[in-house]
């Protein structure tokens, strides 16, 4: 997943996104709420971490914002206090779940993951596009009900194409999204990626579950 992650405290930032980018992630940190406020309105992001105390912007005036926006990306808001009124005040505003400091990484990471399956009309933690399944939450992975060992990388290449199966993606889409970086049409990085999968495959193979499209980039058969 793409993930924003606005959070002003260096060591909590710099401890989510080392955990989130461990997983598989990509993760834009932003300090304050100003440096915040223009990629959560411009960019497509799978979920927000969003710190309620930010410099600048406030995490809750950024959570108003992006409600009367009619922009629905999940949204995890953190806070020092655990007061009921501040809580009841960013569900109000449309937050989908929040953490109160301290908490644990391994928590924070289930409960992004919860409200992304939420927002996508999906509760289980497992994506399956025919006879391959990923468990997000353990990151675990089986075709044909045999176990594949991904890495982070591979895991996360395979979930962005395995929710949309049938659907061709350029080879750009998959770099940005599983990557975030933007895209250097000299490298092959997709196509190397690719290629290790379907070698981790191999042995089990029993039809072109990855199908290149010959000109435009790869489809997910399910």
């Amino acid at each position: 997943m793409r993930i924003l992650v606005a959070e002003d405290e260096k060591k909590i930032a710099d401890y989510i996104k080392k955990g989130l980018d461990e997983m598989g992630h990509t993760t834009e940190l932003c300090r304050d709420g100003d440096s915040a406020y223009s990629p959560a309105t411009t960019t497509p992001f799978a979920a927000v971490v969003l710190d309620i105390m930010l410099p600048g912007r406030d995490g809750l005036s950024i959570l108003k914002n992006l409600r009367a926006q009619n922009n629905a990306v999940p949204i995890l808001i953190l806070t020092a206090r655990s007061e009921l009124n501040e809580r009841l005040e960013g569900f109000q505003l449309g937050a989908d779940d929040y953490l109160t400091k301290p908490f644990y990484l391994e928590e924070l990471i289930a409960r992004l993951h919860s409200i992304v399956r939420r927002s996508a009309g999906n509760a289980h933690s497992v994506v399956q596009a025919g006879q391959l399944s990923l468990n997000v939450v353990t990151r675990t992975s089986s075709y044909h009900a045999k176990p594949i060992d991904l890495t982070n990388k591979e895991f996360a290449l395979l979930e962005y194409m395995a929710q949309s199966p049938g659907r061709v993606f350029t080879r750009t889409q998959i770099y940005e999204h599983v990557w975030g970086f933007d895209f250097d049409p000299g490298t092959n990085l997709v196509d190397v990626y690719i290629r290790r999968i379907r070698s981790k495959l191999g042995e089990i193979e029993k039809g072109d579950l990855i199908e290149t499209v010959r000109g435009t980039g790869y489809r997910l058969n399910g």
